[in-house]
């Protein structure tokens, strides 16, 4: 079994993976508000952006943490985040 010491790095590790995805989403999500007609849309997406940039910053800190305890360095850029998917237009139906 492994130690409580290595448990509880995984747990970390885990943890700010998952937080990473979740910044990722929210800031694509937040892209796609600026796309919008509504100023106030718009406007609640660039105050994400911003928020987002700031919580990313603190998970850079996280990870130079994370590194420091497992002695494997990692940028928080280099983590794998969820891929953005784009959608297409449904085909089109034949006309009966």
């Amino acid at each position: 079994m492994e130690s409580k010491e290595q448990q509880l790095m995984e747990l970390l590790g885990l943890t700010a993976r998952a937080l990473t995805h979740l910044t990722a989403s929210v800031t694509s999500m937040s892209f796609e508000l600026l796309r919008s007609n509504d100023e106030v849309t718009k406007a609640a997406g660039r105050r994400m952006i911003d928020r987002m940039a700031t919580i990313s910053s603190g998970l850079d800190e996280h990870w130079r943490i994370i590194g420091e305890l497992t002695g494997v360095h990692v940028a928080h850029e280099q983590i794998e985040t969820i891929q953005e998917i784009q959608l297409k237009a449904p085909p089109r139906l034949p006309s009966n």
